[in-house]
């Protein structure tokens, strides 16, 4: 009698520990992708959890890891700073929408020098990557910068050593305003740098030039506050030198013309404007059209829809612009094609 009833009690704790797992496991939303969003999906999901309960556990891996563990489904959703274009979301079932815009920002750790006092153009910035400009006193730098005491410093170029959507938008600037970077290195997540030390991740790349004497490197604005890197200035389209913040982001996605974008795939970089920051981009969340799991399906959806609701300031604070409500519309209309398995709507 004791050794049934022990079996029982046995059953029925086991019984409620799998419900217990069960619900813990739908209430655990995991993605992993982008280190550019990093620092406000980290906000974000901390601010959700305290409201909600429900937990968003994602790891700052790249774009190109959080691309391949998306296709390979061994996370809710991935991340991602370079876009995939229709034919390739199509091909592997997705779907993705942007959630917010930044700048990729050129970093720098040079004797003397103060943040924002540096100016470089494109031409400049492209040798300096490709290790045709050696020293910090070059003529080509100290000629637009006679103000500044330039010491003979060699350059030490740092950059990204994982596939990477930061290292995709900013090789896809260099790409557009340097031919022979265009011709040479080329734009992708991952390159064949001409020269360079490589850090993975933007908290890899912003340690090493922290504290690599004479480095340059580039990282997402927010890790460049961070660190508290020294960020330069740089020449735009309008030929005008700009500084690195919230405003000149914004003057870049002005232009941007969201609502004839196939699949919202949108390049910011090198836009026209005044104020444009020049090395902008948007970064995106991929997720399957036919989701095998309605409830964290539903649950990932109801997170970001909470982000465009209440988002918005940790966003601001953090040196991110939102996105449009124009925008945010057209994403909401996009989801509501996501579906089950059994073709039932996810979102409505």
């Amino acid at each position: 009698m004791k050794n049934t009833l022990y079996l029982i009690i046995s059953f029925c704790l086991l019984l409620t520990a799998c419900k217990k797992d069960k619900h813990n496991s739908s209430q655990t939303i995991n993605g992993a992708g982008a280190s550019f969003p990093f620092p406000v999906y980290s906000r974000w999901a901390y601010d959700y959890h305290q409201k909600t309960g429900v937990k968003i556990n994602y790891q700052s891996v790249g774009s190109g890891a959080g691309i391949a563990q998306i296709k390979k489904k061994t996370v809710d959703f991935g991340a991602s700073d370079k876009p995939l274009k229709q034919a390739e979301l199509e091909k592997s079932g997705l779907i993705q929408f942007p959630t917010v815009m930044g700048g990729v920002v050129p970093v720098i750790n040079v004797s003397g020098i103060k943040a924002g006092e540096l100016k470089l153009d494109s031409t400049i910035l492209a040798n300096i990557f490709m290790g045709k400009i050696k020293f910090w006193d070059d003529q080509e730098i100290a000629k637009i910068n006679p103000e500044l005491s330039l010491p003979h410093q060699e350059i030490n170029v740092v950059r990204r050593s994982d596939g990477s959507g930061t290292t995709w938008i900013f090789t896809n600037y260099l790409s557009k305003v340097s031919s022979a970077w265009k011709e040479k290195v080329g734009n992708g997540k991952a390159v064949k740098w001409p020269v360079g030390i490589g850090g993975k991740g933007n908290e890899g790349v912003a340690a090493n030039v922290k504290k690599i004497e004479g480095a340059v490197g580039y990282v997402e604005y927010a890790y460049a506050l961070q660190a508290k890197l020294n960020y330069i200035q740089l020449r735009n389209q309008d030929g005008n030198y700009v500084k690195p913040e919230v405003v000149s982001f914004q003057a870049a996605a002005a232009n941007a013309k969201w609502s004839e974008a196939p699949g919202f795939y949108m390049v910011l970089t090198n836009q026209p404007g005044a104020k444009s920051w020049p090395i902008t981009g948007a970064t995106f969340i991929l997720l399957y059209q036919k989701q095998s799991n309605p409830e964290v399906a539903k649950n990932i959806l109801n997170f970001f829809n909470w982000t465009y609701t209440n988002g918005d300031e940790a966003a601001l604070k953090l040196h991110y612009v939102p996105m449009p409500d124009s925008v945010v519309k057209l994403i909401r209309k996009k989801w509501k094609t996501i579906e089950d398995l059994k073709g039932n709507k996810i979102w409505n």
